[in-house]
């Protein structure tokens, strides 16, 4: 019986740029539209995008953090305005992929229905392939109505026959049960066997239609033919492969269980659990509402691209479609608005697929880039306050509070490298070794700051800690200086300079 395919393939270099129109490996930070019309037209090969909507849920919520609130009702106060907003980005998405390429809209409930027209209009009808229906969790109680449990993802082509490969699954346990269930000499290497049907309908003038071993095709039901022709038959026999009923009847074909080489994924997807606390797949979880298991992204790629094609992610938030595509050998592009993701799929990158952040080496078809990020100083002081959190956070390779309402002072922790567990299954939570970090996008942090940092670590008894602003009073500096002689606790106070000019947030983050 096949196995299904392992959500995590080896890993295959890719070398060198697979075109010289456009640049892969790349994560653009910045609005889509504008970056899509940057992009040649027909140069990708495939492009899958999960892109947020308003349904009662901030899906602009980073981290889950109050803080970074932006309700998306503000900007798509109703479906019509995100149908609006999306329509432009399909266009240019329509526009860029190969008139081979596969194009993947994943969506929930709200707005499916509007989304499926609004692709229609942009790809045709006749380019809709499929829609695949994703359960992405179980069962819950729903007061009003029926559970929500699936998510949609609309697969379209692109004028020519798209790239297609057939992923096969193990079959079902009951359906093996019911269906295979007749033995013969051969069970102890084959197996069980089912009985199929050796005709087909419709009458048939040549062999195929002729009487074998007295059966005569044309008096089975409403008149038939055989499906293979004598000759083939009588091997079959020869192998044991027909079954030839004791109290008459039509012989039929044994299929064995043993031999059957899998199930081709068909539009309903059951099988890639979501990113629950309770799943196989837990483990990957960054925090970000919407993360897809790299299982999923796995799937869709391995469906609709060979090695080195070109995959892009317009909505790329933490970075699965670009690590998947990573370890499966093809060529990516990732963007997204958020400099926080941003950052985040990059330390991603690093950590999982082992890719350096580095100009030269990409050049030179490894490694890989940010483009876009806004490193500026200004540039800095302009982000809503929960992106400058993140992003300072995760320059100085900490890890963002995930539950920022009462976190006493701690908008991030350190983890030294001497403290992370030897064992895979050792979780952060679990480590002692950290140190906190706070961060105040302001001009100039008084002392007043510096004391309520100062309670935090003793609170927390740590010997270290990190603060993270623009600048720094002379009355904080010297109370930093006071604190560590009374306690022998450091606090290192970082500017925004500091990290920029160090260029920190590349090589930490």
């Amino acid at each position: 019986m096949a196995k299904k395919s392992a959500p995590g393939s080896k890993k295959v270099a890719t070398v060198g740029k697979p075109s010289a129109l456009i640049d892969t490996r790349v994560i653009y930070c910045g609005d889509n539209l504008e970056q899509l019309r940057k992009q040649p037209e027909n140069s990708v090969d495939l492009i899958y995008i999960d892109p947020p909507f308003n349904s009662n849920r901030n899906y602009e919520v980073f981290w889950g953090e109050t803080k970074e609130k932006r309700a998306f009702k503000d900007r798509h106060a109703s479906t019509q305005a995100y149908i609006e907003f999306m329509r432009p980005r399909c266009v240019e998405l329509h526009r860029v992929l190969k008139k081979t390429g596969s194009f993947y809209y994943h969506c929930d409930w709200h707005a499916s229905h509007y989304v499926k027209i609004m692709l229609d209009q942009i790809f045709s009808e006749n380019s809709f392939q499929n829609e695949i229906v994703w359960k992405r969790t179980s069962a819950h109680a729903d007061t009003h109505g029926f559970g929500h449990i699936h998510d949609v993802i609309f697969r379209y082509s692109n004028g020519k026959k798209p790239t297609f490969n057939i992923e096969l699954k193990e079959y079902s346990q009951s359906y093996l049960e019911g269906y295979f269930k007749y033995s013969d000499e051969y069970v102890d290497t084959r197996g069980k066997f089912r009985i199929n049907d050796l005709t087909g309908s419709g009458l048939r003038n040549g062999e195929t239609g002729g009487i074998w071993r007295g059966f005569d095709p044309s008096k089975i039901g409403k008149g038939r033919h055989w499906m293979r022709p004598p000759e083939e038959l009588e091997k079959l026999v020869a192998d044991g492969r027909i079954y030839f009923p004791s109290k008459g009847g039509v012989p039929s074909l044994k299929r064995y269980v043993n031999e059957l080489k899998g199930q081709p994924v068909d539009s309903i997807w059951d099988d890639i659990p979501s990113l629950t606390t309770f799943s196989s797949a837990a483990r990957e979880s960054l925090g970000y509402p919407t993360q897809k298991p790299l299982a999923l992204l796995d799937r869709i790629i391995k469906a609709s691209s060979n090695e080195n094609d070109i995959v892009l992610d317009a909505f790329c938030g933490c970075g699965t479609t670009l690590v998947a595509a990573e370890n499966l050998g093809r060529q990516w592009i990732g963007i997204d608005v958020s400099p926080t993701a941003c950052r985040v799929m990059a330390k991603r990158l690093r950590d999982v697929c082992k890719m350096k952040e580095d100009e030269k080496l990409w050049r030179i078809g490894r490694g890989f880039i940010v483009r876009d990020l806004p490193w500026s100083e200004k540039k800095l002081r302009e982000l809503p306050p929960f992106e400058f959190e993140n992003w300072a956070v995760i320059a100085l390779g900490g890890i963002p509070n995930k539950a920022q309402v009462g976190d006493m002072g701690i908008d991030g922790r350190i983890y030294p490298v001497s403290a992370m567990p030897k064992k895979k299954e050792g979780e952060l939570e679990f480590m002692d070794v950290w140190y906190p970090i706070q961060v105040k996008q302001k001009n100039k942090v008084g002392r007043p700051d510096i004391d309520s940092f100062e309670a935090v670590m003793m609170r927390e008894d740590r010997t270290k800690g990190f603060f993270v602003s623009f600048d720094y009073s002379s009355d904080a500096m010297s109370e930093i200086d006071a604190f560590f002689k009374r306690t022998g606790k450091s606090i290192i106070a970082l500017t925004v300079k500091d990290i920029l000019e160090e260029q920190i947030a590349h090589k930490l983050a």
